[in-house]
C-alpha cells in the first residue's frame, strides 16, 4: 500500500498512474474535497473558482492525462484588453495568429511601439517549442529578460507586467525567465480555457479514474515516522511507501523542516451583475498595479454555467497585499470600476472574496529544484518541487508514480 498525503492535482495524478501499474494507494486529504487549490464553490447559483484560474491546453502533461472533451473546455480569446490610464479608455493586444481580425486594432493600439509588436511576433515563434528542459538551465529574471530582448518600458508596463504579473502573482516580474518563456509559448501554442462547470472538474475527472474509496477526506496527517503516518484523530496507518503531495509549506512542517519558502498571494473578489461590461472574451489588465483592480474578467462570458440565467459573474484579482476587510475592498473595487464602465457598476452585488496568501510558490531566478525522492520510503510531488503550474503538479505526480 502506498499512502499519499494530499488530494490535490499531484496526489490524484500519482494515484492514477499507480493504478495503471496495478499498485493500490490511499490518499489522505485534510479538507472536505479533492483538488487542493483547484476547487470551485457553488454560491447563490454561481460557480466560484477559489481564485481566478485557467488551464493552458498546450500543457503536455494535461494533454496526456485529461479528457478535454469531457471537461467541455471553454476558451478565452487569445490576447488581452488593456486599460489606458491616461485616456480613460481601453486598448487591445491580440494574438495575430489566432485573432486575425484584431491585427489592425492591436498594431494601432497605444500599448508599446510598432517595434515592440514585431518583437512579440518573434517571441511567439521562438517560444513555441520551449520544453521542460529549459528549467535545467540557469536563468535571469523575467524583467531582465524582457529588457534584454529590447522591449520598451511602455510595453513592459502596459502589457507584460499586468499580464504576467497576473500569471506569476507578483508585480516585479522577478520570476525566472525560463518559466516565462515556457508559459508564454504555451499561451500562444494552445488556448487558455476553463471547464464549463468550474475549474474543480479537472480534479474530479482525475478522481473518477481511481478505485472507489482511494480518497479519504477530512483526514489530517500530523506526523510521519518511518513507514507510519499519524492522524489528527489519534489513529496511525502503515504504508510501504509514503508520498507527500501537499503544498510546500505543509510538506516542510511534516518533514520537520524550518521552512523559508516564499509564496505569492492573490485575492479574488466576485460580483454578480445584470450584464457583462465586456464585448470580447478576454482578460482585462490594469497597468496601475497600485490600484485595487489588477486583472478582471467575466467567466460567465466564457462558460455560461458560471452564472444563473440573466446574470453575469465578474471576477476581479488583486495581488500581493494582506486582506484587511473584504467588504471595504469590494466597495473600493466598485468605486474604481465605475470610472471604467459607468454607473451600472453600482448595481453589482458582492458575492464572495477569496484571499489566498500561499497561492503559488515563488519562483525567482535563484530557485533550486528539490528531489522527488527523499528516502527509500518517502517521496514528494507537487508544483513546490518543480515550477508553479498545473502542468508541474501533474508531471511530478506522474514521475513519482513511475519511481514507485
Amino acid at each position: 500500500m502506498v499512502i499519499i498525503i494530499g488530494a490535490g492535482i499531484s496526489g490524484l495524478t500519482c494515484a492514477k498512474y499507480l493504478k495503471d501499474r496495478g499498485i493500490q494507494s490511499l490518499i489522505l486529504e485534510a479538507s472536505d474535497g479533492v483538488g487542493g487549490r483547484v476547487r470551485t464553490d457553488v454560491h447563490e447559483g454561481f460557480l466560484l473558482d477559489r481564485g481566478f484560474q485557467i488551464l493552458l491546453t498546450a500543457y503536455p502533461e494535461a494533454q496526456r492525462l485529461l479528457d478535454y472533451q469531457s471537461l467541455d473546455l471553454q476558451a478565452f480569446k487569445s490576447g488581452a484588453i488593456i486599460r489606458d490610464i491616461q485616456k480613460n479608455d481601453f486598448s487591445m493586444v491580440a494574438n495575430p495568429f489566432k485573432e486575425p481580425s484584431k491585427i489592425w486594432s492591436s498594431l494601432t493600439s497605444n500599448v508599446g511601439t510598432f517595434a515592440d509588436k514585431i518583437r512579440i511576433l518573434r517571441l511567439i515563434l521562438e517560444t513555441g517549442n520551449v520544453q521542460e528542459e529549459v528549467f535545467e538551465k540557469k536563468s535571469i529574471s523575467t524583467i531582465d529578460y524582457l529588457r534584454n530582448y529590447g522591449f520598451s518600458d511602455n510595453m513592459i508596463q502596459q502589457f507584460f507586467r499586468p499580464f504576467f504579473g497576473g500569471v506569476f502573482l507578483e508585480n516585479e516580474l522577478s520570476t525566472s525567465a525560463n518559466f516565462f518563456k515556457y508559459v508564454f509559448g504555451k499561451f500562444y501554442e494552445g488556448d487558455a480555457v476553463i471547464p464549463a462547470k468550474g475549474i474543480e472538474q479537472i480534479a474530479k475527472q482525475i478522481e473518477k479514474m481511481l478505485y472507489i474509496g482511494t480518497v479519504k477526506l477530512n483526514t489530517k496527517v500530523v506526523k510521519i515516522d518511518g513507514n507510519r503516518v499519524y492522524l489528527e484523530s489519534g489513529d496511525k496507518l502503515y504504508g510501504e511507501k509514503i508520498v507527500l503531495a501537499t503544498d510546500g509549506f505543509n510538506a516542510d512542517k511534516l518533514l520537520g523542516k524550518t521552512t523559508d519558502r516564499k509564496f505569492n498571494a492573490t485575492t479574488c473578489t466576485y460580483f454578480s451583475a445584470n450584464q457583462s461590461p465586456l464585448k470580447d472574451k478576454m482578460l482585462v489588465l490594469n497597468p496601475n498595479r497600485a490600484s485595487m483592480v489588477h486583472n478582471m474578467c467575466v467567466p460567465s462570458d466564457i462558460a455560461p454555467a458560471y452564472a444563473p440565467d440573466g446574470k453575469s459573474l465578474i471576477s476581479v484579482s488583486t495581488q500581493g497585499f494582506d486582506l484587511y476587510d473584504e467588504n471595504e475592498l469590494a466597495k473600493n473595487i466598485k468605486r474604481e470600476l465605475i470610472t471604467w464602465y459607468g454607473n451600472e457598476v453600482q448595481d453589482w452585488q458582492h458575492l464572495k472574496t477569496y484571499h489566498i496568501p500561499k497561492a503559488l510558490p515563488n519562483f525567482d531566478q535563484s530557485y533550486i529544484d528539490n528531489h522527488l525522492k527523499i528516502s527509500d520510503i518517502l517521496y514528494q510531488c507537487g508544483d513546490a518541487t518543480a515550477y508553479p503550474s498545473l502542468n508541474a503538479a501533474i508531471a511530478t505526480g506522474r514521475k513519482v508514480a513511475e519511481m514507485l
